[in-house]
C-alpha cells in the first residue's frame, strides 16, 4: 500500500493559513481594525474583531454583516491554501483563528437575527473544523 493510499484514508490534512504579520503588527501599534480593514480587506481577523466590536455595541445585523465579509474571506483564504471544503482548520494555528472567530460570530448573528437553520449549519462547520475552537473563542469573552 502507498503511503498516499493511507493519506487518504485518514481524512485530509489539516489547513494551516499563513500568518497577518502586518495585521498582526498593526493591532500591536494600536491601529483600531476598521483602519486596518481597509488596506488589509481579505483578513479574516479585522472583519472578526469588528464584528466583536458591532456585537458589544448591541448592533447586531452589522455584526452578521461583518461577519458573513470575515467568513468568506475566510473561505477564500482556505482554499487558496488548499482547503478543498472539508478537514480540520486548527484552532491552535494562529492564523487560522480570525476565520474560525469569524464563523463562531456569524453563527451567533444569526442566531440573534432569527435565521432558520444557519446557527445549526454553522455551529456544525464550527465543530468539524475544531471541536475545541468554540470553547476557546468563548473563553475569549467576545
Amino acid at each position: 500500500m502507498s503511503d498516499e493510499f493511507r493519506t487518504n484514508l485518514m481524512g485530509p490534512e489539516p489547513t494551516r493559513l499563513p500568518a497577518e504579520n502586518d495585521v498582526y503588527r498593526g493591532l500591536a501599534l494600536g491601529e483600531s481594525a476598521e483602519e486596518l480593514v481597509a488596506e488589509h480587506p481579505e483578513s479574516s481577523l479585522l472583519w472578526a474583531i469588528l464584528a466583536d466590536e458591532a456585537w458589544a455595541q448591541g448592533h447586531t445585523v452589522e455584526s452578521y454583516a461583518y461577519s458573513r465579509v470575515g467568513y468568506h474571506r475566510g473561505l477564500d483564504a482556505l482554499r487558496r491554501n488548499g482547503w478543498r471544503g472539508a478537514g480540520p482548520i486548527p484552532w491552535e494555528h494562529e492564523p487560522n483563528q480570525g476565520f474560525l472567530r469569524a464563523l463562531y460570530n456569524l453563527g451567533r448573528a444569526a442566531s440573534a437575527i432569527g435565521e432558520d437553520g444557519e446557527p445549526e449549519r454553522i455551529d456544525a462547520f464550527l465543530v468539524g473544523s475544531d471541536p475545541a475552537a468554540k470553547a476557546a473563542i468563548e473563553a475569549l469573552g467576545h
